[in-house]
């Protein structure tokens, strides 16, 4: 199971964002929560989430908002789960703020972290196979949001337009740019580069989240 915990940034000089991004998420991603979302405290919101697609997607929109440091930690959830988010226990939830925790410190804002056992309870960056890997899916999904995050408004709004299904000739129309504009803003977007990523990054994170549960 995956738990996504995100603190948002500077909250001190900036207007709770908390109910705001929660109905965002359940607006694009309602049918992917295990529970609804919370928001945990004044500047926190918390989200359960079983798929590994679903939680990489969930982690994508958050965090491009630029609002949020996002902490993702996969383990085992208590069950019958509760009514609520915030009532929730399991190993996935202590992940998840120790992620949190580390993300606010974090260039790309995140951090992943996976349930510590006696055979890997270890320093990070240690020989551990298991700590060795949830270290290095971190960095390649680290990398990934570093990417997006250094797109611009422009490639942005390319970007969004093709992913909408629309063709380069529509999304050219739609901006009132040529068609060659449009393929070299998503040129330097890299979005090819993110896309063909995503699965591998999917299919490891199921990797985490299958060796997490046995």
């Amino acid at each position: 199971m995956f738990v996504i915990t995100a603190d948002q940034i500077d909250s001190r000089h900036d207007r709770d964002r908390a109910s705001e991004m929660i109905a965002d998420l359940v607006g694009r991603h309602g049918a992917a929560f295990a529970l609804p979302p919370d928001q945990t405290s004044g500047d926190e919101i918390q989200l359960l989430v079983p798929d590994a697609a679903d939680a990489f997607n969930v982690l994508l929109d958050l965090h491009r908002t630029g609002f949020w440091s996002v902490g993702l930690g996969i383990g085992r959830i208590r069950t019958p789960l509760p009514a609520t988010t915030r009532q929730a226990t399991g190993d996935a939830f202590i992940a998840a703020r120790e992620a949190v925790t580390r993300a606010k410190r974090a260039e790309a804002r995140f951090a992943l972290e996976t349930p510590a056992t006696d055979a890997d309870a270890t320093p990070r960056g240690s020989d551990s196979p298991a700590t060795s890997t949830t270290a290095e899916v971190e960095a390649l999904v680290s990398m990934l949001l570093l990417l997006r995050q250094r797109r611009t408004v422009e490639g942005w709004a390319a970007v969004d337009l093709l992913e909408s299904g629309l063709a380069q000739t529509a999304i050219a129309r739609r901006l009132g740019i040529s068609t060659a504009a449009v393929s070299q803003r998503v040129k330097t977007a890299q979005w090819k580069v993110e896309r063909s990523a995503h699965p591998a990054l999917v299919r490891l994170l199921q990797n985490l989240d299958r060796d997490t549960s046995e």
